[in-house]
This record gives structure tokens, C-alpha cells and sequence, in this order.
């Protein structure tokens, strides 16, 4: 069964390190735990229409959190590096945050 593109990228991640790499076309996203760097790059060309280059995933664990005397944590998820090929445009979601 195909997954929706839409299902496959969750969302942008906005820090400090994911802002610094847009300088070398490197685009940081949030993306579904099941979702290999196959798919990814195809949901990145399709919903943005870019040409991409090479993905780079990570799998990375959620943190313990306390509320008080509870303790808990936030849940794992996957984050995928994706790299655009030279002279591809601009993901424009990002541009103005450069």
C-alpha cells in the first residue's frame, strides 16, 4: 500500500544547527519512524518540487520529563537531513528564516 506524502513528512525542525545547514541546501524534517530514505526523498520532490541529493535519517529518543512526582517521556521519533542537488531551488518555507 503506497503511503500519502503528506503522512510521510510531519514537519520542518526549526533550531539553531537545522538553520545554520540551509546555507548548504540541507533541509532538516520531522518525518514518520517507518518511512525509509527511498520514500523520503520522494515526498520532499513531490510536495516541494526540488531535486534532491541524499537524505541522512536519525533515530532519536524522546527525553524524561517530571511533573512534579510523575515522571514521563516524550515520545522517539525519526529525523531526516535532506540534501537538495546543486541547482535545485529553494525550499521557500525556509527562506524566510535564513
Amino acid at each position: 500500500m503506497a503511503k500519502n506524502v503528506h503522512s510521510i513528512i510531519l514537519k520542518p525542525v526549526i533550531t539553531e544547527a537545522s538553520m545554520a545547514n540551509l546555507q548548504m541546501g540541507k533541509y532538516t524534517f520531522k518525518v514518520a519512524k517507518d518511512a525509509n530514505k527511498i520514500e523520503i526523498a520522494k515526498a520532499v520532490e513531490e510536495i516541494f518540487g526540488v531535486k534532491v541529493a541524499k537524505v541522512n535519517t536519525l533515530n532519536c529518543n524522546g527525553r524524561s520529563k517530571r511533573m512534579g512526582k510523575y515522571e514521563g517521556k516524550t515520545p522517539d521519533y525519526k529525523k531526516a537531513i535532506v540534501t537538495l542537488a546543486e541547482g535545485s531551488k529553494t525550499i521557500e518555507f525556509f527562506d524566510g528564516m535564513m
